[in-house]
């Protein structure tokens, strides 16, 4: 198996683990303030992934300097992730993932705002087909609701957390001073624990812990473990052996991993309608994995 292929499995695993939030966090969200699970999730994921960065490339004195940084990309962080929980308390799950698509899109407007960064034609052209398909599956695939942009009150408090998501991307790139990925990550989750455990003190104070049902603590665990830890360690390795447009398209198979995330935990499959914007995400992943000499 050559190096492209491990990258390529590992954004296949990435991408299916990512599902996973979804499919979870929508039978979670009733049950537990968003603010009061993600502090523990990212208390949780910044002691694994602290412990990694301790135990391989060790935290210097300079990666400390200008703690602001990580509060600001731990802003970002949380903002997304709580406005993830808050709107699958209303959004099908499938929907929310197709929002989660239109994160490439926002991230290069940034990209180009803030680093200048420039997108081909041929990248482009594959955005607007994704973001096609992500607005089919938003809209059920109802051309009047799309008209009358007739869109879910959770899929609208997703996708302001989907803006914060592509501002992080490009916030990377201009924060970082030299500091390992590892290390800025935990800087990034550490931030973000901190901010969201302010911002939710009252929620987390309020939560009746020994009450709460299994799957707020098997939702709690999986995106702590394998959702921010597990899924960090793929992104790394995959973007050390692939282009970052390859590894950014693993983002449209999110909505057909949450499907099958749905067929498992027993739900209903969406209306047959809905998979022609499905395919049309799965395009544009093709579009965006094609050789650029192709």
């Amino acid at each position: 198996m050559t190096e492209a292929l491990r990258g390529h499995l590992a954004m296949l695993c990435f991408s299916g683990l990512i599902a996973g939030s979804f499919a979870l966090g929508s039978m979670a969200a009733p049950h537990i303030a968003p603010t009061a699970l993600n502090a523990v999730r990212f208390v949780l994921a910044s002691v694994l992934v602290g412990a990694v960065a301790l135990g391989t490339t060790g935290i210097s004195r300079s990666a400390l300097d200008a703690p602001w940084r990580y509060l600001l990309m731990g802003a970002s962080m949380g903002i997304y992730f709580v406005l993830m929980f808050e709107g699958l308390k209303t959004a099908p799950p499938v929907s929310a993932s197709a929002v989660f698509t239109l994160t490439p899109v926002i991230s290069g407007i940034f990209g180009y705002w803030m680093l200048r960064q420039v997108t081909t034609r041929r990248m482009a052209l594959a955005l607007a087909v994704g973001a096609a398909g992500a607005l089919w599956v938003i809209f059920r695939a109802d051309w009047q609701a799309l008209v009358a942009f007739q869109v879910g009150r959770g899929e609208m408090i997703y996708f302001v957390g989907c803006v914060a998501h592509a501002f992080y991307t490009p916030l990377v790139r201009k924060l970082n001073r030299g500091e390992p990925p590892v290390v800025f990550s935990f800087g990034a989750m550490a931030g973000a624990a901190i901010l969201i455990a302010l911002a939710g003190w009252g929620d987390i104070r309020a939560t009746d812990w020994t009450a709460l049902p299994g799957i707020v603590w098997i939702t709690i665990a999986y995106t702590a473990v394998f959702a921010t830890a597990m899924t960090f360690v793929l992104l790394q390795y995959a973007t050390l052996r692939l282009p970052s447009a390859k590894v950014m398209a693993y983002t449209y198979l999110t909505p057909s991993w949450v499907i099958l995330w749905q067929f498992m935990l027993g739900h209903d499959a969406p209306p047959a309608l809905i998979y022609g914007g499905i395919a049309l995400t799965i395009l544009a992943l093709f579009m965006l994995l094609r050789d650029d000499e192709a």
